[in-house]
């Protein structure tokens, strides 16, 4: 007997109530659809936007069932959750996307790097500090690449946090003694000569079908991101495709479901190694809201209810985007006024504000900017940066008076 389709609306939820899970509800508007969200309080980007919002803890295993509860796919803004807890989750029938086993490989850096390592990935020399009575074998690790040394706790770090550049071997070892203080392994890796930073993002449903959209450069200041280039401008062709081999390779090894951005090294002798990767939506891939044929956003739920993927070419031959970051000191000019005078100088400027309350280095919101001719990347990277700035900063950077 055939199978009667269902009239029911597909329910997505999502963990955390950030701008990610803000902008993948937006795209869930467009579907046809109301993305749930778990947030922990009501002022949360998504929980400002959304009907269906639970306020709760990611780290509560009844909050997470009640956010599950009925739905067909639970997917994340964020990779905080603790593994145990979704693994409960998986037990009870959950449909959760990825799923914990790929998730970890997001949320340790350590288990990322042995994976990896088994994978034959191609990635900076690392070794693994799990307690104090193995601090010799850093010693042993530092005579063998040198230094300086890059120190990253193996959990919890984002934007620039718990990761830090050691000067010499004294300096690797009191970072890494302060992590395993605070009960987190360490991941010490070489610090590599590196040209730019790159990002390959990439998406993957159930069915195994996978879809990558153009490599990307991204702009650190830091350890945050500033800017992204899309796509990455001068990348030798057989260079992105291996970017994009590679990151779908890993997708399907791993067992992502969902977008999954790999971010990698470009050192200067043209070499690609991976540095980290996010299981979920990511900032290196806002510019496909305005840029792509398909964002992010709208690709990461079509690969969680297993639709097919849809188009990831760019629609314009270069899209820069740069994050609006809190000023350290907030502007007397309102950001709805700064809004006001950003369109009348720059009215292609495709802003996306979060909702945010206003802090020094907080991601507040990004701004695209679509460019007809790649030979003008030049001046499409300074409108991206003036328009950020202004935003940020309630000020032009360029001394531009709008009265003059």
């Amino acid at each position: 007997m055939m199978a009667v389709p269902s009239s029911r609306t597909p329910q997505v939820a999502m963990v955390g109530g950030g701008q990610l899970a803000r902008m993948t509800h937006q795209a869930a508007i467009a579907l046809g659809q109301t993305l749930r969200v778990l947030a922990n309080s009501a002022d949360e980007p998504a929980a400002q936007v959304c009907s269906d919002v639970v306020i709760g803890s990611h780290t509560d295993l009844e909050d997470l069932r009640r956010v599950a509860a009925g739905v067909d796919a639970l997917t994340f803004d964020h990779e905080h959750v603790p593994t145990e807890l979704l693994e409960k989750l998986v037990a009870e029938g959950v449909n959760v996307l990825p799923s914990p086993q790929a998730l970890v490989h997001a949320q340790d850096k350590l288990v990322m790097r042995r994976r990896l390592e088994a994978l034959d990935a191609p990635a900076p020399r690392y070794i693994g500090i799990e307690s104090l009575d193995r601090l010799g074998d850093l010693d042993a690790f530092a005579a063998r690449v040198g230094c300086p040394l890059v120190v990253k706790a193996a959990r919890g770090g984002y934007d620039g946090r718990g990761v830090e550049m050691a000067r010499d071997l004294a300096h690797a070892r009191e970072i890494t003694e302060h992590y395993l203080a605070d009960g987190v392994p360490a991941l010490i890796e070489e610090r590599v000569e590196l040209s730019r930073e790159l990002s390959a993002l990439v998406a993957r449903s159930p069915f195994g079908q996978g879809a990558a959209w153009p490599v990307v450069q991204t702009v650190q200041r830091d350890g945050i991101c500033v800017q992204v280039i899309a796509p990455a401008p001068d990348l030798p062709e057989d260079a992105a495709a291996q970017a994009q081999q590679l990151a779908l390779r890993l997708a399907g090894e791993l067992g992502v479901v969902g977008v999954l951005a790999v971010e990698l090294f470009e050192t200067t002798d043209g070499a690609l190694l991976i540095n980290e990767f996010a299981m979920r939506p990511h900032n290196s891939g806002h510019w496909t809201m305005d840029g792509s044929h398909t964002s992010q956003f709208e690709q990461h739920l079509r690969a969680v209810l297993d639709y097919p993927l849809g188009d990831t070419d760019a629609i314009v031959p270069v899209t820069v985007m740069a994050n609006v970051l809190g000023a350290d000191t907030t502007p007397a000019m309102a950001l709805d006024e700064r809004l006001h005078h950003l369109f009348a100088r720059l009215p292609d400027a495709k802003v996306h504000l979060y909702g945010k309350a206003e802090r020094p280095g907080r991601k507040v919101g990004h701004i695209n900017f679509l460019g007809t001719d790649a030979a003008g990347l030049t001046e499409l990277r300074e409108r991206a940066e003036l328009a950020a700035h202004f935003l940020s900063h309630g000020q032009w950077a360029d001394g531009w008076d709008p009265h003059a």
